[in-house]
C-alpha cells in the first residue's frame, strides 16, 4: 500500500519435494529463474480459490493482509500534517479511503507446521476491481488516481489490464441490503405490483397504431389456430420488410406459446397493452434462462388461475434469478465475510488506511466520526496487529530497527535477511529466527533467495514473516504452540493488539477497543489546538516568516510560537495562549470592518491585503476537512466549503456567555488599536525632533 516502497528484484530459486514436484504449475514452476511463488487470483479463479481460502483461514494461526491502491490523498493539503488532531487525521483517511480504489487485495494465511517445525504461508493476490454486475444497481462507482500512485504501480509491472477485464467485483454489505430492497420493489414484495403495466398504454405515434393492429392480428391467427385446430404453424412470417422480427410456436413451462425474437423493449410494451385490452387468456412473460439470456414469449393460458399461477411463476424465476446475480456481485467481500467470520489475527503494515478501505469498499460508509469508525471496525475484525507499531513500541525491535527505516521493505530486510537474500548471518539476533515456508497449490517451497515484484500479495507475505519473527523475538515459544492457542489471546501481544497508527508522522495512536488516542504522546503534546489560529487566502507573496512577524508587531514578540504553511494559499498560527487566538480574531475583524487609516496602517495590513483574507480556529479546519470537496488549493477549499471567518474559537458556548465575551474582546481589539496609534505618535515626534 505504501508509495515508497523499495526492495531487490531477484529471481526466486524453491527446491520441491519429488513427490510435489510433479504437480508444480506454471507459476510455480521450481527453476533457477522462477518467480515467487504467488498465487494470482482473477474471476476466471476466484470460486475455486475460495473454496480452498477457506480452510487455509480456518487453520490458520493469523493472516497478512496488504492493499494497493489509485492514490492516497485527493489534494495536497489532505496529506498528513503535523498539526493534524486526531479526529482531522481520520477525516483525511476517511475522504482518501472513500476516494480512491483498491486494485489488489493481499491476504496470505499463516500456519504454524509443528511437524516441520516452521510456519507455512499461503500468499494470494486478488485483482479487484470495482465492476457494475447489478442491472438495478445505483450509478456506476467512480474513484480518482492519483498519478505518483499510478506512476509507481506501472514503475512495479501492475497488470492493469488484468485489473481491468479480469478483477473481481464486489458489493458492500451496504449495497448488498440496498440491492435487496430494490429486488423486493421490484417484484412487489412492499405492496409495488411490477408484473405489467398499472394503466394502458396510450399509443400516439402512428407507427404504434400500425405495429399493434398487426400484432392484435397475428395473435388472432395463432390463437384460433390453437383452439379451432387451424393454422398455428411453427414460424409466423417477419413482421415487415428488413425486419429481423419474428415469432415462433413453442412450448414454455408446457404451454403453448410465441417465442419472440427482434423485438424492442418499446415495441413489447405495445404488445403487453395489446394483450391486456384484447385476449384475456394470452400474456406476455419475460423470462432468463440458466445462461441468463432473455427471452420473451406470449402464452396461451387456459383459465384465469393458470394464468395467474404463469405469472407467479415468471415473477418467483425472475427473483430467484436476481437473487443469484446479487449473491454472485457480492465477489471479492466473501473473503472479507471469510476473515470476518473467523474472527482471526488480522495483520498489517501501517494499516490504518488498509483497515478504512476495507470498511469503506466491503461493509459501508465509512462513519463521521474516529470513534464510531473504531467501535464499528472492532465489531467485525475484533483483532489487528500493526507490525510498524511493534516494531516501534516494543523496546527490544525498536533498538534492532533504530539503524534502519520501519518501512515494510527495510523492516523485511533487518528482520528477515534469510528470507530474502538466502544468507547465514552470525547476527545473534537473526540466528533466533523462525523458518517459513511458501505453499501454493499444495507444492511447498522451503528454500530460496529473494522477493518477486511489487504486489499486494508479496506485501502481505513480507508483513506476515515480520510479525513471525517480531514473535519469536517477544518469546513465543512455537515449539509448544499447537492449533488450540490463539495468537490473538496470547499475553505477549496483549499491549500490541488494536493499536493503529492514525499519522506515523506524529506517532498518534488509536486504540480500536476504546476509541481513544494517546494524546498524552510527548511528540503531540505540545500543541494546544485552542491556541491555533486558520489563516487562508492571503497575500502569496507572504510566507511564514513575514506572517509571523506582522502578528508579533500588532501582539508582541512572543505572542506566536510558530506559523506552519497548509499550502501556499494557507497557515496554521500558534500562538502562545488562547487568549491571543480570542484578539487575533476579533483585531482582524475590526480592522476589516474600519475604512480609517488605521487599517492601511496597521501591521495586520499586510495579511489584510486583498480583503479576502479569512481566518479561524482549529474546528474550522476540522469543517473544511469534513468535506467530501477536494479543491487543490486550500483557499479554494475553505470558499467551496463556505466556512467564513470568525471570531471566537469555541462555537458550543451558551449565546449570553457568547455576547459577554464579543464585548470584552472587542474592548480588547480597541485597546490594540489605541496603542498602535499612540506608539506610532511616539515614533513621528521623535522623527520631527
Amino acid at each position: 500500500m505504501r508509495r515508497h516502497k523499495r526492495w531487490p528484484l531477484r529471481s526466486l530459486v524453491c527446491s520441491f519435494s519429488s513427490s510435489a514436484a510433479e504437480t508444480v504449475t506454471t507459476s510455480t514452476a521450481a527453476s533457477a529463474t522462477a518467480a515467487f511463488p504467488l498465487k494470482h487470483v482473477t474471476r476466471s479463479n476466484f470460486e475455486t480459490t475460495l473454496n480452498d481460502l477457506r480452510s487455509l483461514v480456518k487453520a490458520a494461526d493469523f493472516v497478512a493482509i496488504d492493499l494497493e491502491m489509485t492514490g492516497v490523498t485527493s489534494a495536497p493539503w489532505r496529506d498528513s500534517l503535523e498539526f493534524d488532531r486526531y479526529d482531522v487525521r481520520y477525516l483525511k483517511v476517511k475522504d482518501s479511503a472513500e476516494k480512491f480504489a483498491v486494485v489488489q487485495f493481499g491476504v496470505c494465511p499463516f500456519r504454524w507446521d509443528s511437524r516441520t517445525q516452521s510456519f507455512v504461508s499461503y500468499p494470494h493476490n486478488f485483482f479487484v476491481f470495482p465492476r457494475q454486475e447489478l442491472t438495478f444497481d445505483p450509478p456506476a462507482h467512480e474513484f480518482l488516481c492519483q498519478t505518483t500512485s499510478m506512476d509507481f504501480l506501472a514503475k512495479y509491472q501492475f497488470d492493469f489490464n488484468t485489473c481491468i477485464h479480469e478483477g473481481i467485483s464486489y458489493l458492500s454489505r451496504r449495497e448488498e441490503e440496498e440491492a435487496s430492497k430494490r429486488l423486493k420493489m421490484l417484484h412487489g414484495e412492499d405492496g409495488i405490483d411490477s408484473s405489467g403495466e398499472t394503466e394502458e398504454l396510450k399509443l400516439v405515434r402512428l407507427a404504434d397504431v400500425l405495429f399493434a393492429a398487426r400484432m392484435e392480428k397475428l395473435l388472432n391467427e395463432w390463437r384460433s389456430g390453437l383452439l379451432h385446430g387451424g393454422n398455428a404453424s411453427s414460424e409466423f412470417p417477419r413482421i415487415s420488410n428488413g425486419s429481423n422480427q419474428s415469432m415462433e410456436t413453442v412450448f414454455h413451462h408446457m404451454r403453448p406459446a410465441l417465442s419472440l425474437k427482434g423485438f424492442t423493449s418499446h415495441q413489447l410494451r405495445v404488445l403487453n397493452s395489446v394483450l391486456r385490452k384484447h385476449f384475456g387468456d394470452l400474456v406476455y412473460i419475460h423470462s432468463n434462462d440458466k445462461s441468463s439470456s432473455s427471452r420473451d414469449f406470449v402464452v396461451y393460458t387456459d383459465s384465469d388461475s393458470d394464468k395467474e399461477n404463469l405469472m407467479k411463476e415468471a415473477k418467483d424465476e425472475r427473483k430467484r434469478l436476481a437473487e443469484r446475480k446479487i449473491q454472485s456481485a457480492i465477489g471479492f467481500r466473501q473473503v472479507i465475510d471469510l476473515l470476518a467470520s473467523e474472527k482471526k489475527l488480522i495483520v498489517g503494515h501501517n494499516c490504518f488506511l488498509d483497515i478504512a478501505h476495507v470498511y469503506s469498499k466491503f461493509v459501508g460508509p465509512l462513519p463521521s466520526t474516529a470513534e464510531k469508525f473504531v467501535a464499528s471496525i472492532n465489531s467485525h475484525f475484533p483483532y489487528i496487529v500493526d507490525t510498524k507499531i511493534l516494531l516501534n513500541v516494543n523496546p527490544m525491535l525498536h533498538q534492532r530497527m533504530k539503524k534502519s527505516s520501519t518501512s515494510l521493505s527495510s523492516a523485511f530486510s533487518s528482520l528477515c535477511p534469510q528470507i530474502e537474500f538466502s544468507s547465514r548471518s552470525s547476527d545473534s539476533f537473526l540466528q533466533q529466527r523462525v523458518n517459513i515456508d511458501v505453499e501454493i497449490d499444495n507444492v511447498r517451497c522451503s528454500n530460496w533467495n529473494a522477493g518477486g515484484k511489487h504486489e499486494a500479495g508479496y506485501d502481505a507475505f513480507m508483513t506476515g514473516c515480520i510479525f513471525a519473527q517480531a514473535c519469536n523475538h517477544l518469546g513465543f515459544d512455537f515449539k509448544q504452540h499447537s492449533q488450540l492457542d490463539d495468537f490473538a489471546q496470547n499475553e505477549k501481544l496483549e499491549k500490541y493488539i488494536n493499536r493503529l497508527y492514525l499519522s506515523w508522522t506524529r506517532g498518534d495512536i488509536i486504540d480500536l477497543r476504546t476509541g481513544h488516542s494517546n494524546a498524552d504522546n510527548w511528540r503531540v503534546s505540545k500543541f494546544k489546538y485552542e491556541n491555533i489560529v486558520l489563516i487562508w487566502n492571503f497575500p502569496r507573496k507572504l510566507k511564514a516568516r513575514g506572517i509571523k512577524e506582522c502578528i508579533c508587531k500588532a501582539f508582541g514578540s512572543a505572542s506566536v510560537t510558530s506559523v506552519y504553511h497548509v499550502d501556499d494559499s494557507a497557515v496554521f498560527v500558534l500562538f502562545k495562549n488562547s487568549e491571543l487566538v480570542w484578539d487575533f480574531l476579533a483585531l482582524k475583524r475590526q480592522l476589516e470592518s474600519s475604512d480609517g487609516p488605521v487599517s492601511v496602517l496597521h501591521p495586520l495590513s499586510k495579511i489584510l491585503e486583498g480583503g479576502n483574507t479569512g481566518a479561524a480556529d482549529y474546528e474550522a479546519y476540522k469543517e473544511i476537512c469534513s468535506s467530501h470537496v477536494s479543491e487543490v488549493m486550500f483557499s479554494d477549499q475553505a470558499e467551496t466549503v463556505g466556512v467564513k471567518s470568525r471570531t471566537r474559537p469555541n462555537a458550543q458556548c451558551e449565546t449570553e456567555t457568547r455576547e459577554e465575551n464579543t464585548v470584552t474582546v472587542t474592548h480588547k481589539a480597541s485597546d490594540l488599536i489605541d496603542a498602535f496609534l499612540a506608539n506610532r505618535v511616539e515614533v513621528e515626534t521623535a522623527t520631527s525632533n
